[in-house]
């Protein structure tokens, strides 16, 4: 009964977005994409507003600088250079401890609408499971297609496709997620990688 009702919500939510799809019930490619990028920009957003970028930055170089000194350290057997970088050792840890906790703020924010996306997405009766799209085999292996496909059996019985190289609406979903997640963070000005 609650899923149904949530079903039902989400449906109406993206009714707006199947209408722009040219093909909602036959292939709906572009629908996909649109809900991709809806998910990327909340997920850059959240990322955004959530976790300070320069504060993070500033931890990424101190412990790259502390991993350069404890290895010349370790390379040229530096008793006293040795002893302090041990002594910034757990400075450093715990900078990088506190830096890895905020970062999981945004996870924490979109960790439940995005498993509800992605059960309303999964659900049999959802015309984005006809969406088969070919891809070249690298793509196919390096997307780990045959994993995807093998889990999604696991739970919803079947899943792989007959045709060789193919992705459903989740390897889609994966290619459209990544590359407007990377567009977004350079137009929202990230400093540097995930």
């Amino acid at each position: 009964m609650a899923f149904e009702i949530i079903f039902d919500g989400l449906n109406w939510i993206f009714a707006p977005i199947f209408a722009l799809d040219p093909m909602p019930n036959g292939f709906p490619i572009l629908t996909v994409f649109l809900i991709a990028t809806i998910i990327a920009f909340i997920t850059t957003l959240a990322n955004k507003l959530l976790v300070d970028q320069d504060e993070m930055e500033a931890s990424r170089n101190e412990m790259k600088e502390f991993q350069k000194m404890m290895k010349e350290a370790q390379t040229n057997g530096d008793a006293k250079k040795l002893a302090k970088a041990q002594a910034m050792q757990q400075q450093v840890m715990a900078k990088q401890s506190s830096m890895m906790m905020n970062s999981f703020k945004p996870l924490i924010v979109t960790f439940v609408p995005i498993m509800l996306m992605f059960w309303w997405m999964a659900q049999p009766d959802n015309p984005i499971n006809s969406i088969v799209i070919q891809l070249p085999q690298f793509v196919y292996y390096v997307l780990l297609v045959p994993l995807w496909q093998a889990i999604f059996g696991m739970f919803y019985g079947g899943g792989s496709s007959s045709l060789p190289f193919t992705a459903g609406w989740l390897g889609w979903y994966i290619m459209c997620t990544f590359a407007m997640t990377q567009i977004l963070r350079k137009f929202m000005g990230f400093k540097s990688g995930f």
